[in-house]
């Protein structure tokens, strides 16, 4: 991959996310920043003591390359669902990160290994540069909520710690400041390497405060639950967007889920209420091959709604937290489905616009009560 394509690929990237909603942009934004950053230090790792700050630029290369499955997704499919469906699927996968880190690395090498950069770097120094970043970017991506195809072609699971936010900037920008500073000291520097540890030592202190903050949360959840007599089959929980403080639960019964939201810093040691949202599963047939799709894309916690059109129905994905905890239809992961062709179509992200009440409810809720 050269520059061009490099900073083609953040271009489509913005392009598709400014279809959909300003909360949605900033979680992209923040997600890529966060993969770019975790390359970058792999590439200082490996060559930085070689190349200097070229080793932070292959590296952000590496780490941001699994993620241009979203424009393959669009390129394959002219399936929104399938598309989606896509995204974090093989080119995720560890299989794929052997294949690409040992192409890149060979290739790059070839380019690189000459005139005066003439046996500076080794065809090896390539390959771990190019194996570390981009099978770093799938095993961060597993530590979210959205589910990452580790295994695959082998297995579709979706491996999936719902510990810390798909976009946190606790965990990226401290590690991005440390990167920044580094830059500025030469190659061979023991300063740089001082910086590079900081980065990683702060990053990897958070995500495991977060694995902390997830089963003492989820804890609370399943007690809370047990005193209200709500009995479920399934549960699970993940932090809100952007922080690790703002936490939800879901809880699947029979015939609804259960939802609720629990601050940090909330006084009492329970959530505040769970609401009810009811499975409507009925109203779409669930032996269709797009709806199945959804259905795998959402682990089967969604709800179906009706519109004023009799032939269009939202889809709920309730892995992902509400806006407002009062109002059931503020998730942005809502897709707006409608059958075209003998095929399901989807808009992502319906509404696209994030209501300012809604925005000021999340706040509030997240200063705890």
């Amino acid at each position: 991959m050269n520059f061009i394509s490099f900073f083609e690929l953040n271009k489509i990237k913005l392009n598709l996310v400014l279809q959909s909603n300003r909360y949605v942009f900033l979680l992209q934004l923040m997600d890529s920043l966060t993969q770019i950053v975790l390359g970058a230090a792999c590439g200082e790792a490996v060559l930085g003591k070689k190349i200097g700050n070229k080793a932070l630029l292959f590296g952000a290369i590496g780490g941001t390359l699994t993620d241009l499955d979203v424009f393959v997704g669009k390129w394959i499919f002219n399936n929104e669902i399938q598309a989606m469906a896509f995204h974090r699927g093989f080119m995720h996968s560890i299989l794929f990160a052997i294949l690409a880190g040992l192409g890149l690395g060979y290739a790059v090498f070839w380019v690189y290994n000459r005139g005066k950069r003439l046996g500076k770097t080794s065809r090896n120094d390539w390959i771990k540069l190019f194996l570390i970043s981009i099978i770093t970017h799938p095993i961060l991506d597993c530590f979210t909520g959205y589910g990452t195809q580790l295994f695959a072609p082998f297995s579709n699971y979706r491996v999936a710690f719902d510990n810390i936010a798909v976009a946190d900037p606790f965990y990226t920008l401290p590690f991005l400041v440390s990167l920044i500073i580094l830059m500025f000291f030469r190659r061979t520097s023991k300063t740089r390497a001082v910086f590079l540890t900081i980065g990683l030592g702060i990053s990897s202190l958070y995500m495991v405060l977060t694995l902390i903050n997830k089963f003492y949360v989820s804890s609370i959840f399943k007690s809370d639950l047990e005193q209200k007599n709500i009995s479920y089959n399934r549960f699970k929980s993940q932090p809100t967007i952007l922080n690790n403080i703002l936490w939800y639960g879901v809880a699947e019964s029979d015939t609804a889920f259960h939802v609720a939201f629990y601050s940090i810093f909330d006084e009492n040691k329970a959530p505040r209420k769970w609401q009810s949202i009811p499975k409507n599963h009925q109203l779409v047939s669930s032996n269709d091959r797009d709806i199945k799709t959804l259905i795998w894309f959402s682990d089967g916690f969604y709800s179906v709604s009706e519109t004023s059109d009799k032939d269009t129905f939202v889809f709920k994905d309730l892995r992902y937290p509400l806006m407002n905890e009062e109002d059931p239809n503020s998730s942005v992961f809502n897709f707006k489905i409608k059958k075209k062709n003998q095929r399901w179509m989807a808009q992502p992200f319906y509404p696209k616009d994030v209501k300012e009440k809604d925005l000021s409810a999340f706040w509030e809720r997240l200063k705890g009560i």
